[in-house]
C-alpha cells in the first residue's frame, strides 16, 4: 500500500496544479470511490486535501454538479463577503467618504485625504477588519470614483454679465463685417528667466534630461519676462511683446502700438476704427486711468477711433487670447527651460497650429514706470465717448478732441 500511495501522491502532485478548484475536488472524489474502502483517507493524504473535501468530491461525482459549465463552488460556497457578515460596513464607509464628512467636526477624516488607506484605518478603528484594496472595491460598487475639483462656481455675477457678452459679440461682428480690426489683448503669466524647470515633458535622449536649478529663486540680473499679447481675431494672428520692466498700462498700449505698426496696418490698410476686447482688470482694466490716457495717445498717433469692450469681472477665461494664443505658446515651450529673453521670444514666434495660427514676437526693453498718477484733469482731457450700454465697460477713444 505504501508503494501505491507514493505513486498516487506523485500522480496528484503532477495533475492537481493543472486543474481548478472544482476539478481537483472531483478528481479526488473519483479516486476515493475507485479505491473503495479507505480510499477517502488515502486520497486525502496523497493529495494533501481535507477528508471533507474528498468526501464532497465523491458526492459530486455521482451528481449532476460535474456537468460542463457548472459552478466551481456550490452556490453560497467560499468565505462570506464582509458586507454580508457585517451589513453596517457599507453605512460606515459611506458616512466617511460622503462629501459632507469634511465639514462634520466628528469625522475622523475631516483634516486628512480620503485615500483608501486612510479610510481603511478609520474603519479598523471602528472594529472592522478590512484592507485598503477592499475599501477601493467597495467604493466602486457604491458609485464613488477618484475625481478632481471642477471649476464651475463663478461667484456673484453682474446683472449685465450675459448682456455684455452679447454686446461684445454684436460689436465685434459689426467691425469685422466692415473690415475693421478686432483684437483680443491680455498680459500672459510672468515667466522666470534662467535655467529653471518648466511644466510639461519633451522627448530627450534616454537618461539625459535637461538639468535645471533645484530652487526657483529669481535671478536678480535676469528677472521675469512679461509677455503681453495681441490676438487678431479675424486673421488668427498674434503679436507678443516680451517686456523686462513692469506690466503697466503704458506697456500694454505700447504693445498694441507695436502690433499695429508691424502687423495691423498691413492687414487693414483702410481701417478707421479698432475694437479692443480686454479683461476688466489688470494693466488694461476699465478702472485704470493711465490705460485711457495712453489709448488717447495711440488713437492720435494712428488716426484710429479705438473702441474698447471689457469682459465682465470674473470672466477673463472667456477672453479669446487665452485659448487661441496663450495656450499654444505654453504648449510650445513645455518642458523647456526659458534660459534667456531671446529663447522666450523665439519660442513664442515659432508657435503655430494646424489651423494656421501665426505669431510674431519682439523684446521690448522700454522703461514703464509704475505708480504714475493721472489727475482728474488729464483724464477729462481724453476724447472719450461712453456707450449707452454699460459705459464703464464700453467706450470709444477718438483721435481728435471732441467738439
Amino acid at each position: 500500500m505504501e508503494l501505491a500511495e507514493d505513486q498516487l501522491a506523485e500522480f496528484f502532485s503532477t495533475v492537481m496544479p493543472l486543474l481548478d478548484e472544482r476539478q481537483r475536488r472531483v478528481l479526488a472524489g473519483a479516486g476515493a470511490k475507485m479505491l473503495g474502502r479507505g480510499g477517502v483517507s488515502a486520497v486525502a493524504r496523497c493529495a494533501a486535501m481535507s477528508r471533507n473535501t474528498v468526501i464532497t468530491g465523491a458526492r459530486e461525482v455521482t451528481s449532476d454538479e460535474t456537468a460542463p459549465g457548472s459552478r466551481v463552488r456550490r452556490e453560497g460556497g467560499g468565505r462570506k463577503r464582509l458586507i454580508d457578515s457585517d451589513p453596517d460596513l457599507l453605512l460606515e464607509l459611506d458616512d466617511l467618504v460622503a462629501p459632507e464628512a469634511r465639514g462634520d467636526p466628528m469625522s475622523p477624516l475631516r483634516w486628512t485625504s480620503k485615500s483608501t488607506y486612510h479610510l481603511a484605518d478609520a474603519l479598523v478603528a471602528k472594529g472592522f477588519a478590512i484592507s485598503p484594496r477592499t475599501v477601493g472595491d467597495l467604493l466602486g460598487e457604491m458609485g464613488y470614483s477618484l475625481q478632481g475639483t471642477s471649476k464651475q462656481k463663478e461667484g456673484a455675477q453682474h446683472v449685465d454679465r450675459d448682456a455684455q457678452f452679447r454686446y461684445i459679440n454684436e460689436t465685434a461682428g459689426e467691425f469685422m463685417t466692415n473690415d475693421q480690426p478686432v483684437i483680443s489683448v491680455d498680459a500672459k503669466k510672468k515667466e522666470i528667466v534662467g535655467e529653471y524647470s518648466n511644466a510639461g515633458k519633451e522627448y530627450q535622449p534616454l537618461g539625459k534630461p535637461i538639468r535645471t536649478k533645484v530652487h526657483d529663486f529669481i535671478d536678480p540680473e535676469m528677472g521675469k519676462a512679461i509677455p503681453y499679447g495681441v490676438y487678431d481675431v479675424g486673421h488668427d494672428e498674434g503679436w507678443v511683446s516680451v517686456g523686462d520692466d513692469a506690466d503697466t498700462a503704458g506697456f500694454a498700449v505700447a504693445s498694441i502700438g507695436r502690433w499695429w505698426a508691424q502687423m495691423g496696418r498691413l492687414r487693414y490698410p483702410d481701417a478707421t476704427r479698432l475694437l479692443i476686447c480686454a479683461d476688466a482688470g489688470g494693466s488694461n482694466g476699465y478702472r485704470i486711468r493711465a490705460w485711457k490716457v495712453e489709448l488717447a495717445k495711440l488713437a492720435k498717433e494712428t488716426g484710429l477711433a479705438i473702441t474698447v469692450a471689457h469682459y465682465p469681472p470674473g470672466t477673463s477665461k472667456w477672453n479669446k487670447i487665452e485659448h487661441r494664443l496663450f495656450s499654444f505658446i505654453t504648449m510650445n515651450w513645455r518642458g523647456r527651460p526659458l534660459t534667456s529673453y531671446r529663447v522666450i521670444v523665439q519660442l513664442i514666434a515659432n508657435t503655430t497650429t494646424a489651423k494656421g495660427l501665426k505669431v510674431q514676437a519682439e523684446l521690448d526693453q522700454g522703461h514703464y514706470p509704475v505708480g504714475v498718477k493721472i489727475t482728474k484733469e488729464e483724464l477729462a482731457a481724453v476724447p472719450l465717448t461712453r456707450h449707452e450700454f454699460q459705459g464703464d465697460w464700453n467706450y470709444t477713444v477718438h483721435p481728435e478732441p471732441l467738439k
